[in-house]
């Protein structure tokens, strides 16, 4: 006997059955054991969610020998004929196929007969938005008063392409996509029953990339039981979507978030050892960086992650800003990666720009903490400001270990992205030569992890000579941490543009003749 690939061989046979669309199921079971039926239904949804399958459930409800019933007993002639497809009652039209009005009219002119052998004739049309206009009017007149013995059943993906004329005649059933955890647990199940060996893993990255189609799904499954010689082993699975361990993301997306592009080179040389789909690898990047925005703004949100651990640690590490950044970077990138002529240099590119791109914490660079930026000065003092980053700079240096200030002690470190920030929204409570307590910005309270703490303590170490001990508290800043007086002095700063412009000559013979306004939203400091 021929082999029948899973998808057909364990297509859903009754509403009891049926995986996900409860919504739907219970629309339909109560209308069978109530006989409340309508003469046509519409489903539709995205491929392989089970609109043919249930269309072809309802059919057997209908023409069962056991009676219209909402549990099919699967055994009598009609029941079998239809699971067999050879049911001289269930018409299965595919419209793509015929498009024209005279395949229509064909159709149409034997409505009239009574069916051969069961209850009622079935029309089950497939993809019906694919016919013409002309096949929908001639259509329209027999979908609105059919004879009782009729019933039709249309299925689409794109439903805003059907008239509303087609749409008022209908009951309308909207499929949705089928959740991650029901494909994998389906998976389970039919691997358990064909005693196949499986591995979760491996069968959770099949149900990822099936994309909330059962059908994707039963389909992959079949193609990874082939490539693994009757096995299913998440490394073979990754090989043959040419995906890769999120590990090797989060690997990534953490180089990325502590500004070290050695290491990030490092990762993406060991990435390009397994020869992946970096279209692939980019798509799952962005992923996990969704993921990640969703912990940062809904924390403890479900998460589809292997690792939500590590998917934690990046929501602390990364800002919302460079998510957002690194998230727009990874689609354009796999988008033009078909540009390319060589793809691993592309995504190296990608990589590098996520990194030079990113929004400058707090006013200064990734790669050097000491821009002057620190000490910004305020707008009206021209003279004085322009010296202050230079005597800062040369008091940092001439008061190591003594008493530097604060934010002269995070301007003469060597930091970059977090734990700058990290740094910049503490102010220093007292010091010692083997100890410094800071406090910590309670609105900083998600930069304060392990990991950042430890570096910011190994950058004091360096900075003084020798090894301090730090302690961090969070409470409120009893003095103006670095990140305050930075946002202080951009307020300055804008507010003397601001009066600046309303006392220009210029601007004020405008406003005269025009009769204008300016737009405070458009007025920006020039620096």
């Amino acid at each position: 006997m021929s082999y029948l690939v899973l998808a057909r061989k364990w297509r859903t046979g009754s509403f009891d059955d049926m995986v996900g669309q409860e919504h739907v199921r219970r629309a339909l079971v109560n209308a069978l054991d109530n006989e409340r039926l309508h003469h046509a239904y519409l489903f539709s949804g995205t491929r392989g969610v089970g609109k043919t399958t249930i269309a072809r459930i309802l059919a057997k409800s209908l023409n069962c020998n056991t009676g219209i019933t909402s549990s099919p007993c699967g055994e009598c002639s009609a029941c079998t004929e239809i699971d067999e497809g050879r049911f001289v009652d269930l018409i299965e039209v595919d419209a793509a196929s015929r498009t024209k009005v005279d395949d229509t009219r064909e159709l149409l002119d034997n409505v009239q007969y009574a069916p051969a052998r069961g209850r009622f004739k079935v029309y089950l049309i497939d993809e019906v938005h694919m016919l013409s206009t002309h096949s929908f009017n001639a259509l329209l007149k027999t979908l609105e008063e059919p004879p009782p013995h009729v019933k039709f059943l249309l299925a689409t993906t794109d439903p805003q392409k059907l008239p509303v004329t087609v749409l008022s005649r209908c009951l309308k059933f909207n499929l949705k996509r089928l959740s991650l955890d029901l494909i994998e647990e389906r998976l389970s199940e039919i691997v358990a029953a064909e005693n196949i060996a499986a591995d979760s893993a491996g069968l959770r990255v099949l149900a990822r990339a099936a994309d909330g189609s059962m059908r994707d799904g039963l389909s992959l499954l079949d193609q990874a039981i082939a490539y693994g010689g009757g096995e299913v082993r998440e490394g073979d699975v990754r090989a043959m979507l040419g995906s890769i361990d999120q590990q090797h993301v989060f690997g990534l997306l953490r180089c990325l978030a502590e500004a070290e592009p050695r290491a990030l080179l490092s990762e993406a040389e060991r990435l390009a050892d397994q020869a992946p789909d970096y279209a692939a690898v980019l798509a799952d990047m962005a992923g996990v960086l969704q993921q990640v925005a969703l912990e940062q703004i809904v924390p403890d949100s479900a998460m589809e992650v292997d690792d939500p651990q590590a998917l934690t640690e990046l929501a602390q590490l990364l800002t919302p800003e460079d998510v957002q950044l690194y998230y727009q970077i990874a689609l354009h990138g796999a988008r033009d990666l078909r540009l390319s002529q060589d793809a691993r240099s592309a995504f190296q590119m990608t990589l590098l720009r996520m990194l030079v791109f990113r929004p400058a914490s707090n006013g200064t660079s990734a790669e050097g903490g000491q821009t002057e930026t620190v000490a910004a000065p305020a707008p009206h003092a021209a003279t004085p400001s322009k010296k202050k980053p230079a005597r800062t700079k040369a008091k940092a240096k001439a008061t190591r270990g003594a008493a530097a200030t604060w934010p002269e002690i995070v301007a003469a470190m060597d930091l970059g992205g977090a734990v700058r920030q990290l740094a910049n929204n503490c102010v220093m409570l007292e010091r010692d030569e083997r100890k410094i307590s800071l406090q910590l910005d309670p609105t900083g309270e998600s930069m304060l992890t392990k990991h950042l703490k430890h570096k910011l303590n190994k950058a004091l170490s360096d900075y003084f000579g020798h090894p301090v001990s730090l302690e961090i508290a969070i409470e409120k800043p009893s003095q103006e941490t670095p990140n305050m007086a930075l946002n202080r002095e951009a307020q300055e700063k804008q507010r003397a543009a601001r009066e600046s412009l309303e006392g220009d000559p210029n601007v004020l013979a405008l406003k005269e003749a025009f009769d204008a306004t300016i737009q405070e939203d458009s007025v920006r400091p020039l620096d």
